[in-house]
């Protein structure tokens, strides 16, 4: 396996260019099956996920171009679902990645039909998948689980529109539901509805495609069904994690970073910690320039749902902290296992300890290099960006936790004069 190695204590000066985001591209992609035209997806990030969902589509059936683009630039994807050919997702694909659950509700509502295995992925969590399948029962599907394979079948004449409440926020749920109820029939009212942008994003895309959806970007969204959906082109947002994580990057080496092609309105919770932390972070014309200067100030931050602090941010936000001047508190409220990284950072010399929940971080002066083992997608960032801070050369193994959701993290890197190299495995 891949590993890369980091000597720190340089700070990052310049611009980089945020990709499109992962999280909005895999159900984008998932929704080509909707529909027997193209969808034409711009913005599309070079990322293993992106590449296993691909994998995944084509096995259904769809036909799958990548169009040529200079480099720096989100690539585009042609998607055709015209016949769909097999509508089992296969335990092979899905084990890699929790996100191909996000067919099940194209597939049932265009097919009638719909199997698909339990996913894998990062290993944060139990995340069981409940919301989804009560989500599709009441949508009308009958719902059985055999062999590690959950089964639907839509009643004759296709699923029909309900009210859904969700017992919980659930992103990948609500995105089923969506794109499910955009085919059944009757109207369907989504209520505690995910409303975190890469939501809004999916929604105005099945607008595009002929979708009727009112209230996006609430926690309300009413969908009228209709008979068919269209091909359409969209281009993906661009990815607030990944701005989030270069930000934070900026901040701990005391550099001066700008982030191009992000808006600051989707950033809103991450760049306010980073202000309470005393964290320069000013909005310019070509993006948002965030500033490092001295140690931060110490936080205390709760994960929520979208418009609250993501728990995707919490791993590297911890790195930060470490370094602050007093101690810090985090609560992680969503994932019950998404503290894998703390062994690592303390292996750094950080002073963590946790208890249930919630992690205290006492500031230390620096980080010490060491060599470290990357454990999913956001931890092994936060190494990175303990690495780019610390004294001496760090080594990461296990990166290809980074390739599924960071495009290209060590030439982006390179460009703001991290010294950073990746070691073949």
């Amino acid at each position: 396996m891949d590993s890369i190695k980091i000597t720190g204590g340089v700070p990052l000066e310049g611009k980089v260019e945020i990709s499109g985001a992962k999280n909005a591209a895999l159900p984008l992609m998932a929704a080509c099956l909707l529909t027997e035209g193209e969808l034409i997806l711009r913005n599309i990030p070079h990322l293993s996920d992106i590449t296993t969902m691909a994998n995944l589509l084509v096995h259904h059936g769809a036909e799958l171009t990548v169009a040529t683009s200079t480099p720096g630039e989100g690539r585009t994807l042609h998607l055709c679902a015209e016949h769909i050919n097999d509508t089992t997702a296969p335990y092979e694909i899905v084990r890699k990645m929790r996100a191909s659950v996000v067919v099940l509700g194209p597939i049932l509502a265009r097919c009638g039909r719909a199997r698909v295995s339990l996913p894998g992925g990062c290993a944060i969590g139990t995340r069981p998948i409940d919301l989804h399948l009560k989500a599709m029962a009441a949508l009308g599907a009958e719902i059985t689980l055999q062999e590690g394979y959950v089964e639907a079948t839509a009643p004759a004449g296709g699923l029909r529109g309900a009210e859904i409440m969700f017992e919980k926020v659930s992103v990948g749920a609500t995105e089923n539901a969506l794109m499910a109820a955009s085919l059944a029939r009757g109207t369907t009212v989504l209520k505690n509805a995910a409303r975190e942008p890469e939501i809004s994003d999916l929604a105005e895309c099945l607008v595009k495609m002929g979708a009727h959806i009112e209230g996006i970007g609430t926690d309300t969204l009413l969908v009228q069904g209709v008979k068919a959906l269209s091909g359409a082109e969209h281009s993906v947002m661009p990815d607030r994690i990944e701005a989030g994580s270069y930000a934070i990057a900026g901040a701990i080496t005391g550099g001066n970073v700008l982030l191009t092609g992000i808006a600051p309105e989707i950033l809103g919770a991450t760049l306010a910690a980073l202000r309470e932390a005393g964290i320069a972070v000013t909005e310019e014309a070509e993006g948002i320039r965030v500033r490092g200067k001295g140690r931060p100030r110490p936080l205390h931050l709760t994960t929520a749902p979208y418009p609250g602090f993501a728990t995707d941010m919490q791993a590297q936000m911890s790195a930060l902290l470490c370094l602050a001047d007093g101690t810090s508190t985090i609560n992680e409220d969503i994932f019950e296992n998404r503290f894998m990284h703390v062994p690592e950072l303390q292996r750094m010399g950080a002073n963590i300890s946790q208890s249930g929940n919630t992690i205290t971080i006492r500031g230390i002066p620096r980080f010490i290099a060491a060599e470290v083992m990357a454990t999913d997608l956001r931890a092994s960032l936060s190494l990175v960006i303990a690495g780019l801070a610390a004294e001496g050369t760090t080594t990461i193994h296990r990166v290809y936790h980074l390739d599924r959701g960071y495009e290209r993290v060590e030439e982006k890197l390179a460009g703001l004069g991290a010294r950073v190299e990746r070691i073949k495995g």
